[in-house]
């Protein structure tokens, strides 16, 4: 059962967060220098080794060795021509739909990224001179580490939600729709000083859409009557206030949808639906008055050890690059491509050696980042030197990152609009890395 102390502490929370009534929407506007982030989790660790491979002879063959049941044939790979770079690669064939993206400079790579507490070469790992993060390899641990970029203890907040709570002022106008989940709960999104990310379904039905408050049928009178009840026990007290200011939040919601005309086709996928109702919500930006707003969206199914993971990992890319396509196509509708920019994340990357059915868990992969402030067409970080006992690997192909998260948090923070003492607070390990990852245009 819910305990007192958690209702009560909830409702302090609710009071603390200011919504505007229906009647200030149609005079708020968005703030000028609109930002807006957008995570794209894939739980269960995506095999990034079959994301992007290389194409030459040489690298190729090593490619084909290390996984003879899972390589991709070279002739399906999506051919690209990143720029600075003198070797081709291929996307996986079902990342097509990014293609166009990336070639018009509007998505970029970011190659072999992961946690980090330093700078780690495999001499110094194999030497423990440097210390690692707690709990590689597990899903769990690894998620919380990717969200939070806290990986030397038990993470109880995540680096979005820790921005917000110092680029949004306490205080502002609609302020606990900064944080918006289309996923259901995460910790990317939840703040360090009592931010909680507010949760949307991505069907677009909200739960007392069939309640008005200045209805005359019987429903809305009788849940009238109980919302307007004073009870003396304060627990009874704290549900019907927490009850009537969550049905306010959803009436303030589904006032500025109502707004937000979209006419993009998405897929009508799981993600698809997901980042249409993100897409929606950024549209709705004028009418909820906010200048900065992050989301959270997410796709499961990636730990395949021993799956049929040629099969599943080409369902899940083929969802995830219609899904990103289509949501670029509606920043560029609302003209707001160049405010907005989603990047993908996952548990870890798996390891380069086939275990004979599937691949096993990893550490460094590739991600991908997404809009109009991407410095796209590119390959961002050093790509992995793909040898089985090289100097990247640790272990059957287990990647050391070549790319810290917190550089590339770092980057997409300062884009956000955070000066380098806030990135530092929220990104207390930055210190140690290169800060110019050269992901994002900042003008």
């Amino acid at each position: 059962m819910i305990q007192r102390r958690t209702v009560l502490q909830a409702a302090a929370l609710a009071a603390a967060t200011p919504f505007a009534p229906l009647s200030v929407l149609a005079q708020t506007t968005g703030g000028s220098g609109y930002r807006a982030l957008v995570c794209l989790f894939m739980f269960g660790g995506n095999d990034a080794n079959n994301l992007l491979v290389p194409t030459d002879d040489t690298r190729y063959g090593q490619y084909q060795r290390a996984r003879p049941n899972l390589a991709l044939s070279r002739n399906a790979l999506v051919p690209l021509a990143p720029g600075g770079t003198p070797n081709g690669y291929g996307l996986h064939p079902a990342m097509a739909p990014m293609k166009p993206l990336f070639d018009a400079g509007q998505a970029a790579l970011v190659a072999n990224v992961g946690p980090l507490m330093a700078p780690t070469t495999k001499q110094q790992m194999q030497s423990r001179s440097v210390p690692l993060p707690i709990n590689l390899y597990s899903h769990s641990d690894q998620q919380a580490a990717w969200q939070s970029a806290l990986v030397d203890a038990p993470a109880r907040n995540g680096w979005g939600g820790r921005l917000l709570e110092r680029l949004v002022a306490s205080g502002t106008q609609n302020r606990g729709y900064c944080a918006v989940s289309v996923a259901g709960g995460n910790l990317w999104e939840t703040g360090d000083r009592g931010l909680s990310p507010y949760r949307v379904s991505s069907s677009g039905d909200f739960g007392f859409d069939f309640y008005d408050p200045a209805g005359t049928d019987a429903l809305s009178v009788a849940i009238n009557g109980v919302l307007g009840e004073a009870r003396s026990d304060p627990f009874e007290q704290t549900w019907l206030n927490l009850m009537g200011r969550s049905i306010e939040n959803q009436r303030v919601l589904s006032g500025a949808l109502d707004a937000a005309a979209l006419t993009t086709t998405f897929p009508n996928t799981g993600l698809g639906r997901q980042l249409q109702m993100a897409a929606r919500l950024i549209g709705a930006r004028g009418a909820l008055g906010l200048s900065r707003q992050c989301f959270f969206a997410s796709i499961g199914g990636f730990d395949t050890h021993g799956d049929d993971q040629l099969q599943r990992q080409n369902e899940l890319l083929g969802e995830i690059a219609g899904a990103v396509a289509a949501f670029h196509a509606a920043t560029v509708e609302l003209g707001v491509a160049r405010e907005v920019t989603l990047f993908t994340g996952s548990d870890f990357g798996r390891t380069f050696a086939s275990n004979g059915a599937g691949s096993d868990h990893g550490w460094g992969a590739h991600q991908w980042a997404v809009g109009g402030a991407v410095r796209g067409g590119r390959i961002v970080g050093r790509f992995q030197e793909l040898a089985i006992g090289g100097p990247d690997d640790v272990g059957q192909g287990v990647w050391i990152p070549s790319v810290a998260l917190d550089q590339l948090g770092g980057e997409l923070a300062r884009w956000f609009g955070a000066d380098t003492a806030l990135i530092d607070e929220v990104f207390p390990r930055l210190r140690y890395f290169d800060r110019e990852l050269g992901l994002m245009n900042f003008a």
